[in-house]
This record gives C-alpha cells, structure tokens and sequence, in this order.
C-alpha cells in the first residue's frame, strides 16, 4: 500500500508522518506538494499538522482551495482513507470531508502538552488495535483546537457514532477537567459517517516511536496497514 503526505507552505509535521509511515511500518511514501492533484496511485491520504499557509485568514481556509486538498475530497468520496492530524483536522472540516469546525482554545493560549485521550471506537480501521474504552497518550500542540458544531450536528455525531477520540483523565472520565481546549463534548478526534475519513487534534505521529517516550500513536497507524493489507 502507498501512502500520500500532502505537503503545503507552512507544514511541519509532513516528514514526521512520513518517518512513521516510511521508516518504521516500510510502507511506500510519497510526499504530495500542495499545488500537485495526481493521487491515481496512492491509497492513504494524510494532511499533516503544521500552519499551511501560516494560517492566514483562518486555520485551513486557503488550503482548502489547493488542487492536492481537491483531489484528496475526491480521494475521500471514492471511499479511501484519508488522515488529517491538527492542521490537517482543521483543513478536512474546512473542505467539508467534516462537520464542525475549530476555534480558538477556550483559555485563547497556544497549548503543547501531552494528553489523555479515551477511545469511543475500535471498530474503525483505524483503531482496531486499540481496546474499547482504552485510555491513549498523545501530544498536543495547538492555539486553535476547541471542536465547536451546532446541536443538531453534536447529536447527530453522537447518534453516528463518529466520535473516534476524547479527552479524558487517566482514569477515563470524560469530563470539564480533562478538556484542555474546551472542545464540546470533550471531542478530540472524529470520522465521517463512512469510516473512512479520520480527523484528530492531537499527534500519533509524534508518538510511534519509543525514542520519543511513547507509542500510544502507533496502533494507529498499524491498524490501517493492516486492515488495508487484509482486505
């Protein structure tokens, strides 16, 4: 299987997903710059985090508009998965692929930290190496991270099930003094209706590799590989 990392101005996590994807799970990678729209080979999109187009106007507002943001909706509409971590979170609601959208952190501070989060979903291939209800650590760093939706779009992802990821306390609770961002419904990660399209706020990529003090991340990306190689 291939992998695609959208790379656009400003991006800086691209060649971490990469190291992931390429260097320690030896799956083909391709870095896509942001003006390129030829995906025909590829079978997992990723938009990284990092300040595309150093976040002028809003968060993901003019990446939307790239061809390679075009051909990844059309990636994404033909059922392939697509992966958007922070920045890459904010540029999928911005293209539509999903609902809601991000705001500026409830306490207006850019937050980096390291989190607990807790797992809604392990029927996903994207988490089927997760445990039901399991409690993961991963990285933050974010200014504009607080998941905002209208009432009709929370319940309808609470009906759907499309929460993926929340934050938490250690021992689970998912509750006001565990939300460092004031995300509603303590939402940290979601799916489109499909399964298929991933977006999270927080870094698995920067917590694949032990050297890095963690790999609570990296389930994630080897369920994928896995599931993709096994279909």
């Amino acid at each position: 299987m291939k992998f695609a990392v959208i790379v656009f101005p400003g991006a800086n996590c691209d060649r971490d997903v990469a190291y992931v994807t390429r260097d320690i799970l030896a799956q083909p990678t391709r870095m896509v710059w942001h003006e390129d729209s030829d995906l025909g080979d590829i079978d997992v999109v990723v938009v990284p985090g990092g300040f595309s187009y150093g976040d002028y106007l809003r968060c993901g507002a003019i990446a939307r508009f790239s061809p390679a943001m075009q051909a990844t909706v059309a990636h994404a509409r033909a059922g392939k998965p697509v992966l958007g971590i922070c920045n890459g979170f904010q540029i999928l609601t911005e293209v539509g692929l999903l609902p809601g959208a991000l705001v500026r952190n409830r306490d207006m501070r850019f937050i980096c930290d390291r989190v607990p989060l807790k797992v809604e979903r392990t029927d996903l291939l994207w988490t089927a190496g997760y445990a039901a209800g399991q409690v993961i650590t991963l990285p933050i760093a974010h200014g504009e991270g607080c998941y905002y939706a209208d009432e009709a779009t929370l319940a309808e992802l609470e009906a759907n099930s499309q929460i993926v990821f929340r934050y938490s306390s250690l021992d689970g609770s998912v509750d006001e003094a565990s939300n460092p961002n004031g995300s509603l419904g303590n939402i940290a990660g979601i799916c489109n209706q499909q399964g298929n399209v991933l977006g999270l706020m927080p870094h698995p990529e920067r917590a694949a590799d032990p050297v890095l003090g963690g790999v609570d991340g990296l389930p994630l990306f080897q369920s994928l590989v896995q599931a993709l190689v096994s279909a």
